[in-house]
């Protein structure tokens, strides 16, 4: 699920520019509520069954992933979240805001064969994508 269109939020530059607190792309109209990252979450419910084998399988498909998930440019934080409550599995990718419409118009590469292999395993159900900004406050 992708709320909002990253090329309509950020300025015209070039890669190697960083941004200051005068340049940040906004999102509200007002020009309040300024981000620095976006992050690409990839997500999925894993089962309790069989010794929660799903989340183990899960964990074996990011490591798998990990070395291209790093590769991609100017990604800066590779997360995973696992809630033992709600058997959430979640994947974050965060770059600088400026790097993002790149890898936007690539696809997201390697995301489709990740979400690919977690829908593979038995057990993993509603895989979903979304993408969204962050700003250290």
């Amino acid at each position: 699920h992708q709320i909002f269109s990253v090329q309509s939020h950020l300025p015209s530059c070039n890669l190697d520019q960083t941004f200051s607190a005068r340049n940040m792309p906004e999102i509200d109209e007002a020009g309040k509520v300024s981000f620095h990252i976006i992050a690409r979450e990839w997500r999925c419910k894993w089962s309790s069954d069989a010794g929660k084998i799903s989340l183990t399988k899960a964990q074996e498909v990011l490591d798998k992933f990990m070395s291209e998930i790093k590769a991609v440019p100017h990604v800066e934080k590779v997360q995973r979240i696992v809630c033992g409550g709600c058997l959430d599995f979640k994947v974050i990718v965060s770059m600088p805001a400026i790097a993002f419409a790149q890898w936007e118009t690539g696809g997201f590469d390697p995301e489709a064969a990740f979400l690919k292999d977690l829908g593979d395993i038995d057990g993993i159900t509603a895989i979903e994508t979304q993408t969204y900004t962050l700003m250290e406050m």
